[in-house]
């Protein structure tokens, strides 16, 4: 009776839980759709593609990668992260070479998912991940303040910069262009101010309520600027041909392909790491979060579209709006399906200066300019880092300034970890003992050997005490028992003795005996 009892309650419990998780989704779904519509749309238009790839790499990562394990609660889709870089690439190889790239990128990340790499990810240094954002915040801002003006914008980083003076004077001179960028920094006025009223903002997410209420102006006003072009779902997918795959070969196509699978993985994982911090459910398995991106980024390239990533953005709004499982993310995906098959048309009315604006302020989340202070007082070399890897994105490209950056990380690290300094005691019975002090390998090898003959050159009775060292790598090693063997035998020319470097019982010459010079 008692058992019996037990399993009917169970059952309750299980169905009012069951009911409730599905209210919870379905009402986080739909604001994670409101929010996906026009960021999806926008970085399509920034990226040179049809609009429709991006609600299809939407799609995908709501249908494909949603119903796969990793995480349960961050959402997938085309991101402001990727935009540069597929620019560069449909710029320079082409619109149908797309698929391709994103595919063969999607397959590289399914086999480090299935070679269990994932959290290798995690030893990526957080300066260059900042530096990498910023450097493609930067460079974003500046290709979105032409489309503000409805202007096209010039390819490289450098030439967008170089460029904004000659933009400001023909803006200047033009109306038309004038009333583009009142819309797109309206638009961007309104994603600022939007969260401030608490209100509104538990209701219709910024990014919609910014680019409709653009998109309400310049229908009322009938503003003459550029509109958002709709060539149809169907149409728009382009899936690589048999001839599209001989461009593999090329050495550049092999390196946008690496960069694609890179940054996509390192910045889902990192996406990952944060949206874990803001819920108290399942964790994400980072494995397994890869084979999901993996598998979905390699559909998205049978289809031509864009890559995708998880998308921090969506990912906390899915949290904040209260969901519970993995079911927001894929019902999400459903809207954006329905959507682009139903009211395509709807997208016509959107003003690209609308889209431009909501691209700045995203570009502008990205570059971190609040950390730079309090980075600067505790991290200096970090702080090196993160503008080495910015300014490099800028002047080569996102790929070139990302290894520039990760080479400038591994070589501060190991500066950091090579720091070394003597001290000097002189004892009673007239012996300087020098203490060395810190992790001694090659890199400061030179400044050490000067200090130890400087010394010499003094005339003093050496000893040298190796007990402070935390590490002392076969270089150094040789060289303080070679410069050692060389002050005992000119002290013996001049009168005196001396011994050679003592080492452990190893004999290996460890930081953990003394090396005396007498």
């Amino acid at each position: 009776m008692q058992k019996t009892l037990f399993r009917r309650v169970r059952n309750v419990v299980a169905k009012v839980d069951l009911r409730a998780n599905l209210r919870a989704d379905f009402t986080a779904s739909l604001v994670v759709f409101l929010i996906a519509v026009p960021l999806s749309v926008g970085i399509a238009v920034a990226s040179g593609v049809p609009v429709e790839l991006g609600l299809v790499t939407g799609i995908v990562g709501g249908l494909l990668t949603g119903l796969l394990p990793g995480s349960s609660m961050q959402v997938s889709g085309p991101a402001a992260g990727l935009t540069v870089l597929v620019y560069e690439a449909v710029r320079e190889y082409g619109l149908r070479a797309l698929g391709v790239l994103v595919l063969t990128a999607g397959l590289l990340q399914l086999a480090m998912g299935l070679l269990k790499l994932g959290r290798w990810f995690r030893a990526i240094s957080v300066a260059v991940v900042q530096g990498m954002l910023a450097g493609i915040g930067v460079v974003l801002i500046a290709g979105q303040l032409y489309a503000l003006a409805d202007a096209d914008a010039p390819a490289g980083g450098l030439e967008k910069l170089g460029g904004l003076v000659t933009l400001l004077t023909d803006t200047l001179a033009s109306g038309d262009a004038m009333a583009a960028v009142a819309v797109g920094g309206g638009t961007a006025a309104v994603l600022v101010l939007w969260p401030h009223w608490q209100r509104g903002a538990r209701v219709v997410p910024g990014p919609l309520a910014a680019v409709a209420l653009a998109t309400a102006v310049v229908g009322l006003l009938q503003l003459p600027v550029d509109r958002v072009q709709v060539r149809g779902i169907l149409d728009a997918i382009q899936p690589p041909g048999g001839g599209d795959f001989a461009r593999l070969t090329e050495f550049g196509v092999l390196g946008t392909v690496l960069a694609f699978a890179l940054i996509a993985s390192a910045e889902s994982l990192f996406s990952a790491a944060a949206v874990d911090r803001l819920h108290d459910g399942t964790h994400t398995d980072y494995n397994k979060e890869l084979i999901a991106q993996g598998a979905g980024n390699t559909v998205c390239g049978v289809l031509g579209a864009l890559p995708m990533t998880a998308v921090i953005v969506r990912s906390s709004a899915n949290v904040r709006a209260g969901a519970r499982t993995k079911v927001s993310r894929v019902l999400h995906g459903v809207w954006l399906l329905v959507f682009a098959t139903l009211l395509p048309w709807a997208l016509e009315l959107i003003p690209v200066a609308a889209l431009a604006g909501v691209l700045v302020h995203a570009g502008w989340k990205l570059i971190p300019g609040k950390e730079l202070g309090p980075l600067w007082k505790e991290h200096r070399g970090e702080v090196a880092v993160l503008v080495t890897t910015t300014v490099a994105i800028v002047v080569t490209n996102l790929f070139e300034g990302v290894i520039v950056g990760l080479l400038m990380a591994v070589a501060k690290s190991a500066w950091e970890t090579s720091h070394v300094h003597i001290e000097t005691v002189k004892t009673p019975a007239g012996v300087l003992r020098v203490r060395i002090l810190g992790n001694a390998t090659f890199l400061r090898l030179p400044k050490l050997l000067d200090e130890l003959e400087e010394l010499r050159r003094g005339g003093h009775r050496l000893e040298l005490d190796l007990r402070g060292l935390r590490h002392m790598d076969r270089a150094v090693h040789t060289a303080l028992r070679g410069w050692a063997e060389r002050h005992a035998e000119s002290l013996e020319e001049g009168g005196g003795g001396g011994d050679g470097p003592d080492r452990d019982e190893n004999g290996n010459g460890e930081a953990t005996g003394r090396v005396v010079a007498v």
